[in-house]
């Protein structure tokens, strides 16, 4: 075989242009609001992740089952012995019997286990109902399955669901509805009267649905979370999502898993096991040691959260801002209006240039916002200091 000289250069036939199958999707708001939050050294509220580390216990166990040889593959569906705390999980907070082995399912984040069940079920022209605002990875994921959103706006000024307009959206092609709650970005949660409307809605048809439940363990002022997984009607029918890394403050571990009956398991990991085949081993070891031994973190996550929301709205209901409820979750929606007109992508960028604050423009979880929000979100999962050095800076406005 002739080789090529040194220095030499090909001369390749230029490739026609390649339509993008994501034509309408750029790097995130989350990556921008970051990168620049580090370029002008800005206390960066805006990404949704804690600024502090793990349970002590859970580093342990990691590094424990890393020196105990816990780092190559796991299997596909993950870890048993993680699947099998998974399952305890779910019988002791919802009440709940779930089959490790053929209803559990481990994956690399909660987004990837959105992203196998979406790409498992949803076909060339099926329609998939979208509550917004809404999580920006949910529409890409849809369009890569050949799927089409059909989107049904949340209530002002709670962003409460219109089971009305839901119905209404709903036609023989609708495949999958996406519930988000506690919800990303508004922190707005269902109650047992919302289960009763999606039991209602979906009784009697083909109609798939996708929990996204990845803040369950984060609600406020007494509140029980109303997960789909409490109405055998709808768990029957569900994929329902959970995050790791929004539990034990470890977003960057990247684990996360699915619970759905055997057949909708049978469909996802299909897909899993071509995506990422296995999640981080060591983790998954670590985790179900720490779900066996210190089920107090998972109960009380709530409890810790909730100084922090408390610290956070008191402070911001200093300055100009108006509050939104924050009943789950750990972001704060505010609205700026009373500071300023421009729109909330010019805003949140003149905040993290000029007053040294990051936050997330609402407008990027909606195809079309309402015209004139001037809302933002707000990450409240953060040491004290953390909050305290970003609401000096917000009072100056």
């Amino acid at each position: 075989m002739r080789g090529t000289a040194p220095g030499a250069r090909f001369h390749a036939v230029p490739l026609p242009a390649i339509p993008s199958k994501l034509p309408q999707v750029g790097t995130t708001i989350f990556t921008v609001m970051s990168q620049l939050a580090a370029e002008v050294g800005a206390v960066n509220l805006g990404q949704g992740f804690p600024d502090f580390d793990p349970p002590p216990a859970l580093a342990e166990a990691l590094a424990r089952a890393v020196r105990d040889g816990r780092n190559q593959y796991a299997p596909m569906p993950g870890v048993p012995a993680l699947r099998e705390a998974i399952a305890s999980l779910v019988a002791r907070r919802y009440g709940v019997t779930v089959d490790p082995l053929a209803g559990v399912t481990v994956t690399s984040g909660a987004a990837e286990a959105i992203f196998d069940a979406v790409l498992a079920v949803v076909r060339d022209g099926d329609e998939v109902l979208v509550l917004e605002p809404a999580y920006d990875l949910y529409e890409p994921v849809v369009a890569l399955a050949g799927g089409r959103v059909v989107r049904v706006p949340l209530a002002a000024p709670d962003f409460a669901v219109d089971w009305a307009r839901v119905r209404a959206a709903v036609t023989p092609r609708t495949r999958l509805l996406i519930a988000n709650s506690p919800h990303n970005p508004t922190g707005a949660t269902w109650g047992a009267a919302d289960l009763d409307a999606l039991e209602g809605l979906v009784a009697g048809t083909g109609i798939l649905v996708l929990a996204d439940e990845v803040y369950e363990h984060i609600t406020y002022d007494g509140r029980r979370h109303e997960s789909v997984l409490r109405r055998p009607a709808l768990a029957e029918r569900a994929f329902v999502v959970s995050s790791f890394g929004k539990t034990f403050h470890c977003t960057g571990w990247r684990l996360g898993y699915c619970v759905a009956p055997p057949a909708l398991t049978a469909e996802l990991r299909k897909v899993h096991q071509y995506n990422t085949f296995a999640g981080f081993t060591a983790a998954q070891w670590a985790f179900a040691e720490v779900l066996r031994d210190d089920p107090a973190h998972v109960d009380g996550l709530g409890a810790f959260y909730q100084p922090k929301r408390d610290r956070f709205r008191a402070g911001l209901s200093r300055t100009r801002f108006g509050l939104r409820p924050v009943p789950g979750g750990y972001f704060q929606v505010a609205d700026y209006s009373a500071i300023s007109d421009l729109d909330d992508l010019a805003f949140t960028r003149w905040l993290c240039t000029e007053h040294g604050v990051a936050a997330i423009p609402l407008s990027p979880f909606s195809a079309s916002p309402p015209a004139g929000q001037r809302l933002v979100r707000f990450c409240f999962a953060k040491h004290d200091a953390t909050l305290d050095a970003a609401l000096a800076r917000l009072a100056a406005l």
